[in-house]
């Protein structure tokens, strides 16, 4: 019997399967999450997206998605408030959600016009968890600690009620792990001294806003902003995610009214 989870919030697991690896340029044409409640009432929904583009043919061999098969699908800026709306006061969880998962949305939502705050999300990666254990992928995690097979891997709702079983004997498996959402997101999730979702800026030791790329690594965002204006320009200008840029604008306007 599984350890059931000790939860404040409704927790959502979630997969997506895409057109590619690029949070920025690519899209989503599968998402299914389960979304388990503080009573342990479980809910899960699969929704295949229209990606406004074609899929390639790599992808397609991966998740078996083709352009055909979610041409008359509706697209994701359709779905969006909806989906935040199932989303709201929720706690997150995936497999390799802090890399992937996470940007990739935040950017679907930002491009559709809204607006999730995900700072204020407790977020768990339950790779982390697996890769600080035992060093594994999804399908050995579930045979490691379920004992199961992973049929349909690479079908998001699969993946997604894997990812739920995994962290359940997780928590049974190892006593260190204290089954609470709060402390699981503080030690496992990449997202705690970001500042954007992908990490180009995040706070240093003093929890100072600094640039983690380029020429400016190390070095405090207000500080740049204010010795070298056209860098701002250059950023908004350039291929960063949407999250990376609103992050930006509003440490500049933040810096303005001062």
């Amino acid at each position: 019997m599984l350890m059931e989870l000790n939860l404040r919030n409704p927790l959502i697991f979630f997969d997506l399967e895409t057109t590619g690896t690029d949070t920025v340029k690519d899209r989503i044409v599968e998402i299914s999450y389960l979304k388990v409640y503080p009573n342990g009432k479980e809910e899960i929904k699969t929704k295949r997206l229209n990606p406004e583009m074609p899929i390639p043919a790599g992808a397609s061999a991966i998740h078996g998605i083709y352009d055909d098969d979610v041409k008359d699908c509706p697209t994701f800026k359709q779905i969006a408030k909806s989906l935040a709306d199932q989303m709201e006061g929720c706690d997150l969880a995936g497999f390799n959600s802090s890399r992937f998962d996470i940007p990739l949305l935040a950017e679907e939502f930002l491009r559709a016009g809204v607006d999730i705050d995900f700072s204020k999300r407790k977020m768990i990666d339950v790779q982390i968890i697996f890769h600080k254990k035992e060093q594994r992928t999804l399908e050995a995690a579930y045979k490691f600690y379920c004992d199961k097979e992973l049929a349909d891997a690479h079908s998001a709702e699969a993946d997604t009620k894997a990812t739920y079983e995994v962290l359940k004997s997780q928590l049974d498996r190892y006593p260190d792990l204290v089954n609470d959402m709060e402390k699981l997101a503080e030690e496992f999730s990449f997202f705690n001294n970001n500042v954007d979702l992908a990490g180009r800026i995040i706070r240093d030791e003093n929890g100072v806003e600094v640039f983690n790329f380029g020429k400016h690594k190390g070095k405090s965002v207000s500080e740049v902003l204010k010795k070298e204006p056209s860098f701002y320009a250059w950023m908004m200008d350039a291929d960063f995610p949407l999250n990376t840029k609103q992050v930006l604008t509003k440490i500049k306007l933040r810096e303005i009214q001062k």
